[in-house]
């Protein structure tokens, strides 16, 4: 199972960005997707997850109405559009898969079992 996130980088406070996470090595279909970020010198958080249905969507407080999680299963990719992107919002993103089949996406990190490297995020102010 390998998970690799790109899309990261450099942009100006209020921008947006769009990370990409393709998956390969499983059935991409059965399983709920989360992203995770890690600023420096803080704990891996919580950021959105969909379902293996892609009928549901979770956010954490500090994202919601700003950030939008996607599934493409044709693709095996999970997407992450991330709009009025703040200075806090910076950090390293993962994403990573859950670890039960037809899961809703928690917000719990140990919940997940497979995770990508991570893609760097970085918002100048």
């Amino acid at each position: 199972v390998t998970l690799e996130e790109s899309g990261g980088g450099l942009v100006q406070a209020g921008g947006s960005l769009r990370l990409s996470c393709v998956v390969s090595g499983y059935t991409f279909t059965a399983y709920a997707m989360g992203w995770f970020r890690q600023a420096p010198g803080k704990e891996r958080e919580f950021v959105a997850a969909i379902s293996w249905a892609d009928d549901a969507t979770r956010y954490s407080d500090s994202v919601k109405g700003r950030f939008s999680i996607s599934r493409d299963n044709r693709a095996n990719t999970v997407y992450l559009q991330m709009n009025s992107l703040k200075s806090e919002d910076a950090g390293v993103y993962f994403c990573a898969v859950e670890r039960v089949r037809y899961g809703l996406g928690s917000r719990i990190e140990r919940e997940y079992d497979r995770w990508g490297q991570g893609t760097q995020v970085t918002v100048s102010s």
